[in-house]
């Protein structure tokens, strides 16, 4: 993670020089604002077609901002609710709302996320996370 302080408080994080996460065979992460330094930390995901995030939680909330593709979002229990977001849209999720969202049609798709939080807390169901909040993926 390479964010770059200005003696004026002004940050600057490029994606260019982020840290690449693994999520998996089909997605990552690129944490940009994420050291700590600010009241929101933010990241870039990439998905493959096929790829769905786990279903987790917050104690914050979580906007999800779709660059380019498009993603069916869902709470837990309400999956028969699912909405569709594509480029340009997004969708603010609650503390404590189990969530989750897959990646429709044949183009990745990349989402800003961005966690009211100087933290990544993630309380995945069925999965472990490391002590930063990304799931651990079994070798």
């Amino acid at each position: 993670m390479a964010v770059e302080h200005l003696k004026n408080g002004t940050k600057f994080a490029l994606l260019d020089n982020a840290e690449r996460v693994d999520f998996g065979p089909l997605s990552y992460y690129r944490p940009l604002l994420a050291d700590g330094t600010t009241p929101v930390r933010t990241g870039i995901q990439v998905s493959e077609p096929g790829y769905v995030a786990p279903m987790h939680s917050h104690p914050y909330t979580e906007i999800l901002f779709i660059i380019e593709g498009e993603a069916d979002v869902w709470a837990e229990g309400e999956e028969h609710a699912k909405r569709r977001l594509r480029t340009g849209d997004t969708v603010a999720l609650p503390p404590d709302v189990n969530h989750s969202f897959a990646v429709v049609g044949d183009q990745p798709m990349r989402l800003l996320g961005i966690h009211h939080s100087r933290e990544r807390i993630v309380n995945y169901l069925n999965e472990k996370t490391d002590d930063r909040g990304y799931p651990l993926k079994s070798t």
